[in-house]
């Protein structure tokens, strides 16, 4: 095989002959560089998809005598983020003298326990059920892969006279089974009956490729994409159409943003009837070329064909019945129109599962749709997570460019639905369910935090993300939101800047949560400034300034958030973030103190009006929250200590003193009694807590 050519067309050549040099002869470390510049390509292997190995001469620590060990992605990894500890290493030999004792297809689940008994290091990851398939292979280094171009090669309708077209005798193919020990023999078999192939083509599956060095490995795999790439680029400019030709089209960009952000609420509400799901929203070129063709209606509900891909988004998506001009703010005119075709895709999951269920299967799962396609607007998923609906989309997207290489080449053809029901409800694939880590309590909520940007905004943000939320911050400085957004991982926050004396401003930010995740459960008002002056001292825009940005700004957060809510009826909570001074009668400080008596006194409305709703409105009492408050960086700490008489210094001695436990108050306190209102206290609502170390004259009762 080649390894000159380094100009690649379809796919990405990452390899960076320094970097692979600074690894030496580490073949484990070759290995784990190959496997992450592989899973870089989006094209070449989604997240968690495929796996990669290779084998080294090790000394057995019982025999001391030299051992071929196969290292191997362990079960539930990535390559494209494959870590040491990701992978499993397991005795060659020992792996293959299973040999002896499998017993046929029955025995799958089996040999699944064994390979436990074949482990060489001991910190091994559980090995997964395409262990075998590179242990029976006899190659250094071996890439077992997902590409779009290879299974839309190995979805054909003829796909086994397509291989041999485009690779001639240089590959072998061999047909659809599934993953375990007996698809290792069948590898094995085609290698021996076909000496000199360069891999292998899995049918309705993906691809195998090996080499003799890491490098030889990874253009092997990149050679023999891009040839399946050519080829099927070649095919589709000769077909002239793609997928029968477009049959509507979309809306502009914006109004395909601003439809989807209407009915994200909803179709949230309806697809969490039994858990709480994430959303996610894309309207790629990819997918409008799809969703908007001839061939929708036929391609859609044949499902896909890759087990990683419908493992991922269900056999099938749910296909909206909605025109991209329908009006959708009409909320009990939409959900008449969406709640039949729920029901009617339950219900045909339902008669999926008691069709092809088995005595020993496992009980059905969420019997709703994961991807949604809105003809003229986009796809929509949802899931547990933002990172596994986000996956979601992506796989349906690898799905989507399987169609329309398998239609350019000859006919498209999925899984029988049976062989895709004993993937999706595999005993094995079970048992990897049950071992996910627990959730935490806001998993699968979406919390929205005004004056996140710093202080107290910031903390309750970083509390709710550590219990498991995602996160809109919302704050009117962007500088501080950019800086802010980057303190959390992918995939739990994104920001708004929203001034939230502005309704359109609100407007955004919401519309910003229901694009990125759905729409939203938890809306906590920390947006605030503070200003201490004497009555005399004290202007109509210092009082217009306050009643804005705490009355009218919770106001109007809380009239939009709850049109959310209602779309989802999934209940949710709204905070108050307000203060001691509201309960509380003090010099120097009529403005502030009427402005959040006015929040508080509002929270207690709010909570009895949309108790019906399941919304829950509670209120955060600070008080002296000095360290790390945005608020007292200004004039609001001189004004405080001149009316008690101390220096701006003597302040967080001052305050802890004045309070009954002696304790200086931080933002992170303030951060706790948030989340034990949304994380704990699940029946409280027109609740006040102060978080201010017992202030005697702030006893509510």
């Amino acid at each position: 095989m080649s390894t000159e050519t380094k100009n690649f067309k379809y796919v990405d050549y990452l390899w960076d002959d320094a970097k692979a040099e600074s690894l030496g002869n580490n073949q484990i470390e070759l290995f784990l560089y190959r496997s992450n510049i592989l899973g870089a390509d989006l094209r070449i292997t989604n997240y968690g998809g495929g796996n990669t190995s290779c084998k080294t001469v090790e000394t057995d620590p019982l025999t001391n005598e030299e051992v071929e060990i196969m290292w191997v992605k362990g079960s539930g990894g990535d390559i494209g983020t494959l870590t040491r500890s990701g992978i499993a290493g397991l005795y060659t030999k020992r792996l293959r003298n299973l040999k002896n004792i499998y017993g046929g297809i029955e025995d799958e689940d089996r040999m699944v326990g064994l390979f436990n008994h074949c482990i060489y290091d001991l910190d091994s990851k559980a090995p997964s059920i395409d262990t075998p398939l590179h242990g029976l292979l006899p190659f250094a280094h071996i890439d077992h892969l997902h590409p779009d171009a290879l299974i839309a090669v190995a979805a054909a309708e003829d796909s086994e006279k397509v291989t041999k077209e485009i690779w001639g005798d240089t590959m072998g193919w061999v047909p659809w089974q599934r993953p375990g020990f007996d698809l290792g023999l069948q590898l094995e078999k085609c290698l021996n009956d076909n000496p000199g192939i360069r891999g292998i083509v899995l049918g309705s599956h993906g691809l195998f490729t090996w080499g003799d060095t890491s490098y030889e490995c990874y253009m092997n795999s990149l050679e023999v994409i891009e040839m399946a790439s050519e080829y099927i680029d070649k095919k589709t400019k000769q077909k002239g159409i793609v997928f029968g030709g477009q049959k509507i089209e979309s809306l502009q960009a914006e109004e395909r943003k601003e439809k989807a952000a209407q009915i994200m609420p909803l179709l949230r509400g309806l697809c969490s009837s039994e858990n709480r799901m994430i959303g996610h929203f894309s309207d790629d070129n990819v997918v409008l070329e799809f969703i908007n063709s001839n061939d929708l209606e036929r391609l859609a509900p044949m499902g896909t064909s890759c087990p990683d891909h419908f493992l991922r988004t269900k056999i099938q998506p749910l296909v909206l019945q909605l025109d991209k001009n329908d009006d959708l703010s009409n909320r009990e005119a939409v959900l008449k129109q969406l709640e039949p075709a729920f029901e009617t895709y339950r219900n045909e999951y339902a008669n999926y599962y008691n069709t092809c269920k088995k005595d020993n299967s496992p009980s059905m799962r969420d019997p709703n749709p994961v991807i949604i396609i809105y003809p003229g607007i986009g796809m929509f998923s949802f899931a547990k997570n933002k990172q596994t609906t986000r996956v979601a989309s992506e796989f349906y997207i690898n799905a989507i460019n399987v169609m329309r290489g398998a239609e350019a080449i000859s006919a498209y053809t999925s899984l029988p639905r049976q062989e895709a029901f004993d993937i999706e409800y595999w005993l094995l694939e079970e048992a990897k369910l049950q071992r996910m880590p627990k959730e935490k309590p806001l998993s699968r909520k979406v919390a929205l935090v005004t004056g996140a940007g710093g202080g107290i905004g910031k903390a309750i943000a970083d509390k709710l993300a550590e219990e498991g939320a995602n996160i809109v911050l919302a704050d009117i400085a962007e500088d501080r939101l950019i800086e802010a957004n980057t303190t959390y991982k992918r995939d739990v926050s994104t920001y708004a800047v929203c001034d939230v004396t502005n309704t359109e401003s609100i407007t955004s930010a919401f519309k910003k949560a229901c694009l990125e995740f759905g729409g939203v459960d938890i809306i906590v008002h920390s947006a605030g400034l503070a200003i201490s002056k004497p009555i005399e001292e004290t202007t109509e825009k210092d009082w217009n300034i306050l009643q804005n940005v705490l009355v009218k700004g919770q106001f109007e957060l809380a009239k939009q958030g709850v049109e959310v809510m209602r779309k989802q009826s999934l209940g949710g909570d709204f905070i108050c973030i307000a203060s001691k001074n509201g309960l509380v009668a003090g010099p120097n400080n009529v403005a502030y103190g009427t402005a959040k008596a006015a929040q508080q006194h509002m929270s207690r409305l709010l909570a009895a009006e949309l108790a019906k709703d399941k919304v829950r409105v509670n209120t955060v009492n600070p008080d002296g929250v000095i360290v790390g408050s945005k608020i007292w960086e200004g004039a609001w700490a001189e004004g405080r200590a001149k009316a008690n008489g101390i220096t701006v210094e003597e302040l967080p001695a001052f305050y802890a003193k004045r309070n009954l436990l002696n304790e200086i108050i931080t933002p992170n306190d303030i951060a706790n009694g948030v989340f034990s209102l949304v994380g704990i206290l699940d029946k409280s609502t027109g609740n006040i807590i102060n978080v201010d170390g017992g202030m005697a004259n702030a006893f509510v009762r």
